[in-house]
């Protein structure tokens, strides 16, 4: 049985599609578009790296434009969303928190997030701390750090934080809010008081299911090997999922020109799919990226579906990076054509862009510097810029937009 054929540029505009970055937002945003941003790419992934805006910020201002970040603050803080270890630490939306509980009460699972060693040698300092909790209201990490000890001895632990990452991980704690972005931990009784073990919590097979299940959703086309990276699932059988998938008319097999193997587009995509199959589709988002937006995050999938090899080299020495310390990938009409390196000084209300390498295919038409200069001033605005000063930049852009614009 022949399958249709796709273009690379469809493919990729069907996933951007999935990730909610098919076309520009027009309307306001509002504080339920952030919930349901992150409702409909499953997980945003944290990070702590404030160069510019923090990595989940701007993984939403790429799809929603000139939102309030504090709108992420509230959906955590009133309990809409959560946070836990998924494709890696993310806020999840809080009705998949069954979906992840086999997780925390089979910790021992969880790699480097969880030593049992640790809690057994340390099991009466913790303990004692969750009493503290109890008794006392959520602790920051920081309530820990100061010089005199006090009475009760209890703050004067050294190893706090690596208790509280040990009980949140064990799903003993959960992160309530943040303040300054640090986290604050409570009990998770407190954070989730309708929730029943017995009764809410899916088994590890079902939960994986799932997670396989709503994974071919948020990417909206895929192979099958990049189906389990999503939530960065292990020893997991994708193939008998598919096959599940495709008896319940869920996907659908499809060809790209270009690429090898057979590809499935989610139900959700596939009237999408169907234009595609008439006529070619294309985004129309120019935007930059996160280095852990959902669209970059696997970096083998970027490669097929974007031709871009992508790396974050904030890890790597300075004199050893290609590109910068925090670049961002720039997605102009359905294609990532090149990177950029930026610094927001806050104070100065200035964005640098240090800067700006574009891929080797890549032309430098009027439509594309517009596209991409727009893209850069809304991403200033949003910040609280009220200049961009650009530094190591093409020749040919420079000429168009200058050294310095006001935002």
């Amino acid at each position: 049985m022949s399958h249709p054929v796709i273009s690379l540029a469809s493919a990729r505009t069907l996933h951007l599609s999935a990730q909610n970055l098919l076309k520009p937002v027009t309307r306001k945003p509002s504080a339920a578009d952030v919930v349901q941003t992150i409702r409909d790419m499953g997980l945003l992934q944290i990070d702590t790296i404030s160069v510019v805006a923090r990595s989940p910020y701007l993984v939403l201002f790429s799809r929603l434009g000139q939102y309030s970040p504090q709108w992420l603050d509230e959906a955590l803080s009133t309990g809409k969303i959560f946070e836990y270890w998924a494709h890696e630490a993310c806020f999840i939306p809080s009705e998949d928190y069954g979906l992840l509980r086999h997780r925390m009460l089979n910790p021992q699972g969880m790699g480097w997030k969880f030593s049992q060693a640790w809690f057994d040698e340390h099991q009466s300092d913790i303990q004692a701390l969750l009493e503290h909790i109890a008794e006392n209201g959520p602790v920051r990490s920081a309530d820990f750090t100061a010089a005199k000890k006090s009475a009760s001895g209890w703050w004067d632990w050294k190893p706090h934080k690596k208790h509280l990452e040990t009980l949140f991980t064990s799903g003993k704690l959960m992160v309530s809010e943040r303040r300054n972005f640090h986290r604050v931990y409570d009990l998770s009784e407190r954070v989730m008081p309708d929730w029943d073990d017995a009764t809410q919590t899916l088994k590890q097979e079902a939960a994986q299911y799932q997670m396989l299940r709503r994974s071919a959703q948020y990417l909206g086309i895929f192979k099958p090997e990049w189906l389990a990276d999503y939530y960065r699932l292990k020893r997991v059988n994708s193939k008998a999922v598919i096959a599940q998938l495709l008896a319940d008319n869920e996907i659908t097999p499809v060809e790209v020109t270009g690429i090898e193997g057979v590809f499935y587009v989610h139900q959700q995509q596939l009237s999408l799919l169907q234009q595609a199959t008439e006529s070619p589709i294309s985004s129309t988002v120019t935007t930059l990226l996160s280095p852990f937006d959902p669209v970059v995050w696997d970096r083998k999938r970027a490669s097929v579906l974007f031709n871009f090899e992508y790396r974050i080299e904030c890890y790597t020495p300075e004199a050893k990076r290609q590109y910068g310390y925090f670049t961002l990938p720039v997605l102009q009409r359905g294609e990532l054509i090149g990177r950029v390196d930026a610094k927001m000084h806050r104070k100065e209300k200035i964005l640098e862009v240090k800067s700006l390498h574009l891929e080797p295919q890549i032309a430098i038409t009027a439509r594309r510097a517009q596209d991409v200069q727009s893209a850069i001033t809304r991403f200033a605005q949003w910040q609280g810029a009220e200049r961009v000063l650009t530094g190591n930049v093409p020749e040919a852009l420079m000429a168009l937009w200058g050294t310095d614009w006001p935002v």
